[in-house]
C-alpha cells in the first residue's frame, strides 16, 4: 500500500489545504479520496436502520439466513440495475423521491448531509440531482445494504466507459465519482475497510485483466499505488470511480449499510450531477 498517495481528510479546511481544487484533484488522481470524518450522527445511523427494519425495507441481520437471505438490498433507484428501460427507471426514481420525503422524519437528513459535503468540495459549481432535458429526475441517492460474504472485485463504475448508457443526460460529464456515507459496518469495533482504491484509470488494455481476474498481477508488475479507505459509521467520502476500485468481502454478523451516489463532473461544466 502507498505511503504518499493518501486520502485528504478529515474536514473541508484540511482537504482544501491539501488540494486547492478537490474535485479536479480527484479527477486527476492526485488524491485517492476526500474524507469527512463524523459527518453524520452515529445515533441517527442506528435509528434509521432500525426504521428500515421496522418498515420491512431491509432484512434484520439478527434473523438473516446466510443460506437463503439476500446478499444485497437497495432502498432507492439504481441506474445501473434499472436503466435498460428509461420509462420504468424514471418512474421508479419518482417513487424514491416520494419515499425519501418522509423516510428521514425525526433524523438529520442523510441525503442533505451527502450533498452538503459534495457542495463543499465543488464550491464554484451547482450540485443538483441529475435530470433530463424534459425535467425527469434521477434518484437522489441510494441505500445499499450488503450482508455477509458480499464483495466487489476490482472494477470501474462509469456510465459511458462501462455501462455505455449514451441515451442518458449523465453521459455529458467526463468524470464520474462516488459519494458514500457509511451508516453501519460489520465489524464489532465499527471500523472497516470500505474500499481499496487503485491509482489506475481504466483503459482498454486493462479490461482483459479485470475480466480474467489478473489485475493484481498487472498492478504489481506496473507498481500501481493503492490505498485502503477505513471508515466508521457517520463518515463520508468521495472518490473517482473511473479508476479501478474494489470492496472486500464482508465479515461479521451485521450488515454493511451505506448511502451512496454517483457524481458527474467536468472541469468546464457549471453543474455537478448526482444520481444513484
Amino acid at each position: 500500500m502507498a505511503d504518499t498517495w493518501r486520502p485528504a481528510e478529515p474536514d473541508i479546511e484540511t482537504i482544501r489545504r491539501i488540494a486547492r481544487d478537490p474535485m479536479k484533484a480527484l479527477a486527476d488522481l492526485e488524491i485517492p479520496a476526500c474524507v469527512f470524518r463524523g459527518a453524520y450522527p452515529v445515533s441517527d445511523c442506528d435509528g434509521l436502520i432500525d426504521r428500515f427494519i421496522q418498515k420491512g425495507l431491509i432484512d434484520d441481520p439478527k434473523t438473516w439466513d446466510p443460506e437463503t437471505g439476500r446478499k444485497r438490498i437497495d432502498i432507492g433507484s439504481s441506474l445501473a440495475q434499472k436503466g435498460n428501460n428509461q420509462d420504468a427507471f424514471f418512474a421508479h426514481a419518482a417513487g424514491t423521491h416520494e419515499l425519501y420525503e418522509t423516510l428521514f422524519d425525526g433524523f438529520v437528513d442523510p441525503v442533505e448531509t451527502l450533498y452538503d459535503g459534495l457542495s463543499a468540495l465543488a464550491s464554484d459549481k451547482k450540485v443538483v440531482t441529475a435530470y433530463e432535458p424534459d425535467g425527469r429526475r434521477y434518484g437522489p441517492a441510494i441505500f445499499r445494504i450488503h450482508y455477509e460474504g458480499h464483495r466487489y472485485a476490482p472494477h470501474i463504475d462509469h456510465v459511458t466507459l462501462r455501462e455505455k448508457r449514451f441515451d442518458f443526460a449523465v453521459t455529458r460529464f467526463t468524470h464520474q465519482f462516488a459519494g458514500v456515507l457509511v451508516m453501519r459496518n460489520t465489524t464489532t469495533d465499527a471500523t472497516a475497510t470500505q474500499s481499496i482504491l487503485h491509482r489506475c484509470p481504466w483503459t482498454p488494455a486493462i479490461h482483459p485483466h479485470l475480466r480474467g481476474e489478473t489485475f493484481y498481477e498487472y498492478a504489481a508488475a506496473q507498481n500501481i499505488e493503492s490505498v485502503r479507505v477505513d471508515m466508521n459509521p457517520g463518515d463520508l467520502y468521495f472518490f473517482n470511480t473511473g479508476a479501478i476500485h474494489e470492496v472486500p468481502a464482508l465479515e461479521g454478523d451485521d450488515a454493511r449499510v451505506v448511502l451512496a451516489v454517483f457524481v458527474g463532473y467536468s472541469e468546464d461544466d457549471d453543474e455537478v450531477f448526482v444520481w444513484s
